[in-house]
């Protein structure tokens, strides 16, 4: 599994451990069953506290993103695909909360944010 740490992120880290994890799962890069690192092999491969990655991974159990069983580990946890498809949307929802808020600290018009959505959007097909 590859993360990648911002140590100058507002972002805490914990936050961007899991939403690394939650963002591979919803694009299926990780599967319903698959293991996850162990909280201690984790925390080294980043090195970091095993309190930081505990916590990205309670909170991604908490969401019923992962499933962790004592002395076995934590697993990807299955999800019915309209339950994944909702979470999705979320995960767009919230990323483009957040462009149109930096759009609109850059005065950038709502028109012009609209042509270029559909530029990139229509770019992919």
């Amino acid at each position: 599994m590859n993360i990648n740490l911002s140590n100058s992120s507002q972002e805490p880290i914990y936050l961007q451990i899991k939403n690394q994890i939650k963002q591979s799962i919803l694009r299926n890069e990780l599967k319903e069953g698959d293991a996850l690192p162990s909280m201690r092999a984790l925390a080294k491969d980043l090195r970091i506290s095993v309190i930081t990655t505990k916590r990205a991974y309670e909170e991604l159990e908490r969401e019923g993103f992962i499933a962790s069983f004592v002395g076995k580990g934590s697993f990807v946890a299955s999800q019915s695909s309209d339950l994944i498809h909702v979470k999705r949307l979320k995960m767009i929802e919230e990323e483009l909360a957040a462009i149109v808020q930096e759009s609109k600290n850059l005065n950038i018009p709502y028109q012009q944010l609209e042509e270029l959505l559909k530029m990139l959007y229509e770019g992919e097909e």
